[in-house]
């Protein structure tokens, strides 16, 4: 994992697109409208990306230092964590779990730079499921117009990365 830049924009947009193809084939709502917008965050400063070492992108997610108060209580609000949002990975490295990697990554994150909790919200169940099956815990679901919004969260821990094959190096996360 590294922090996206302006450099990544088209990586990540091509990434959002397979992603959306993989979700109109099963009949899954995709962001394919938004592509451009989600794309664009890699240049603003937030999103970090997950490469395959050889130039390609696997996955992105976007990093807020805290999560949205109005998702959250105020005592939830004012607890340390990351919040984690758009995050994608590209179906073709499906078998490889790039989406938990992303997770357990922010998890380790999160702990080493002193917070709590790493949170997340989604508007599918699927998605709120699969996000538990990562760890995460269900927090409570709201109403946000006509959909329902799943708040999840984790306890942030510092984990031994180099068991799931991950070593640290200055550019950030990479596979042995």
């Amino acid at each position: 994992m590294r922090p996206a830049t302006g450099g990544d924009v088209s990586g990540v947009a091509a990434m959002i697109r397979a992603r959306c193809d993989w979700m109109e084939e099963r009949g899954i709502p995709s962001w394919r409208e938004s592509v451009e917008d989600l794309a664009g965050q890699a240049a603003r400063g937030a999103m970090w990306v997950l490469g395959d070492g050889g130039g390609r992108t696997v996955g992105c997610t976007t990093v807020l230092p805290r999560a949205p108060a109005r998702d959250w209580t105020a005592a939830e609000a004012a607890e340390p964590s990351l919040y984690l949002f758009s995050t994608a990975t590209d179906p073709a490295y499906r078998e490889y779990g790039p989406g938990a990697l992303i997770a357990l990554w922010a998890v380790d994150r999160a702990a080493r730079s002193g917070r709590c909790w790493v949170r997340r919200g989604c508007y599918a169940p699927a998605l709120a499921r699969y996000y538990e099956r990562q760890g995460f815990t269900l927090v409570r679901q709201e109403s946000r117009e006509e959909l329902r919004l799943y708040l999840l969260a984790r306890r942030a821990e510092p984990l031994d990365l180099d068991v799931l094959g991950i070593v640290r190096d200055c550019a950030g996360l990479r596979e042995h």
